[in-house]
């Protein structure tokens, strides 16, 4: 039950971060066109609030990785174990 909690918050978080990282780029662009700069500053601030948050809310239940790369690196530094990152990695990549 445990493993599908945190198999749930992977999943869950990485599609948030998605729709985050997406929607925020389409509001930018919406907000600012032709203005780059403030673009990638709306874009990025949006990104970071949103990732704040994810974080707060799913790192208690899995650690918050949303992100293969993540959980093998924490994997390489000894926080993961490899069975777990394995365990993550198609509910990051689906979600």
């Amino acid at each position: 039950m445990n493993r599908l909690r945190e198999l749930s918050a992977e999943f869950i978080g990485s599609a948030f971060l998605t729709a985050i990282v997406i929607g925020s780029g389409i509001a930018a662009q919406q907000l600012s066109p032709n203005q780059i700069g403030l673009e990638l500053l709306e874009n990025t601030a949006a990104t970071v609030a949103g990732l704040y948050i994810l974080i707060n809310v799913f790192g208690p239940i899995s650690g918050a990785h949303f992100n293969p790369i993540v959980s093998f690196a924490d994997v390489v530094i000894g926080k993961n174990t490899l069975n777990r990152a394995l365990a993550y990695l198609p509910a990051q990549v689906a979600g």
